[in-house]
C-alpha cells in the first residue's frame, strides 16, 4: 500500500486550489476597481468639457444630467445611482479643499455641490463612486469604506473659456 500514488494529485491539486481560487479572484477583483476607475476618470474627463466650453450652462443642464453623462461614458462599468458628483468654483487651484467625505468614509452628500461657473472661472469636478467589493474579505485592504466597498474618485479642475459671448 506504501506504493500506491493513488489520488496523490488530487491531494495536492486540494492543497494548492484554494490558495489559487483566492489568488486570481484578488488578482480580478484588483483589476475591475482599476479598471473601473480609469473609465470613471475618462468619462468624468469627457463630461467636464461640456462645463469647461460652456455647453451645460448655455444648455441649462442640471446634476442629474451631467451624472448621466459621466455614467454613459464610463463603459456601462458604473451604476448611475451610486454616483455622486461634486462640482464647484474656486477662488485658484490651490484653493481646493478635501474629499467630501465623513469619518466612515462614507460620501458626506450635505457637502456636494453642483456649481458649474461662469466664463474664465476655475472649476473642480469630483466624481465618486461606491463600488462594493465581489470576492470581501481577502484581507487585501481594497475596501476603504465600511461594508467591504471602495471608494473611487476621479478629479478634473480647469478654466472655464470664455463663452460669455453666448450668453449674451
Amino acid at each position: 500500500m506504501a506504493d500506491d500514488k493513488k489520488g496523490a494529485t488530487a491531494v495536492e491539486f486540494a492543497m494548492v486550489a484554494l490558495p489559487f481560487l483566492v489568488l486570481l479572484g484578488a488578482i480580478i477583483e484588483t483589476a475591475l476597481i482599476f479598471f473601473a476607475g480609469m473609465m470613471m476618470e475618462h468619462g468624468l474627463s469627457q463630461s467636464a468639457r461640456e462645463i469647461r466650453t460652456g455647453q451645460l450652462q448655455l444648455a441649462g443642464g442640471s446634476p442629474e444630467a451631467f451624472r448621466n453623462s459621466v455614467c454613459s461614458r464610463s463603459a456601462g462599468l458604473l451604476r448611475c445611482e451610486r454616483l455622486r458628483i461634486d462640482v464647484r468654483t474656486l477662488e485658484s487651484f490651490g484653493g481646493a479643499t478635501s474629499l467630501p467625505v465623513d469619518e466612515n468614509g462614507m460620501v458626506d452628500v450635505g457637502e456636494i455641490s453642483f456649481l458649474p461657473g461662469n466664463p474664465g472661472e476655475i472649476v473642480l469636478v469630483r466624481a465618486y463612486y461606491d463600488w462594493p467589493l465581489i470576492v470581501p474579505n481577502l484581507g487585501l485592504g481594497l475596501a476603504n469604506m465600511a461594508g467591504n466597498r471602495r471608494l473611487l474618485t476621479a478629479t478634473a479642475a480647469f478654466r472655464n473659456e470664455p463663452f460669455q459671448e453666448a450668453l449674451q
